[in-house]
């Protein structure tokens, strides 16, 4: 999931993404990815509905800012959640159905997907650090199972996640320079 200029049609697109992924994922038994995928296209739909939100005098609700404090501590917590879960469910599947199967890569790659499509429906800087991760996971996940095209994909994919990141970081110093003169 790539939105470094904050374009709405980043929801749609994704969602034509997701589905092309989650059937990926499935055929070559990558399940924390498939997961990722299901779970991308419930956010797209909640993303959507956030970036388009607005107020009485028509402005949009949500604005790009940093994560406090808290909320990073938010954020390690929902992704060390997602981390165990993910591992000792695939742990599980590969014994039983998925041989193939990388638990602890496959769930490091997922959760870190999982924390960065929550942050960026919440227009959060840090979305991109969990990206990043993300992509540098899935480079070499794809990569071992095969799907090179994929793995190249990832590596594109990080280097606009590095893009994104930096002009997110200006955009929210600019909103926090705003705030600070008003």
């Amino acid at each position: 999931m790539v939105q470094q200029k904050e374009h709405i049609w980043v929801y749609p697109t994704g969602l034509i993404n997701t589905a092309i992924y989650i059937w990926l994922s499935f055929k070559y038994h990558l399940f924390g990815e498939a997961t990722v995928n299901f779970y991308y296209t419930i956010m797209n739909i909640y993303g959507w509905y956030l970036w388009t939100r607005k107020d009485n005098q028509q402005q949009v609700l949500l604005s790009i800012k940093f994560s406090t404090r808290r909320e990073w501590i938010q954020e390690l917590l929902f992704f060390g959640f997602f981390y165990v879960s993910i591992f000792f469910a695939l742990s599980y599947l590969k014994q039983a159905f998925a041989p193939g199967a990388i638990p602890w890569a496959d769930a490091l790659a997922s959760a870190s997907a999982f924390t960065g499509m929550w942050l960026m429906a919440k227009k959060k800087v840090e979305s991109w650090y969990w990206w990043i991760i993300t992509n540098i996971c899935g480079m070499p996940l794809y990569f071992v199972k095969g799907l090179v095209f994929t793995s190249v994909y990832y590596f594109i994919l990080l280097i606009l996640a590095v893009g994104g990141l930096i002009e997110w970081q200006q955009r929210a110093r600019k909103q926090q320079e705003l705030l600070k003169n008003d």
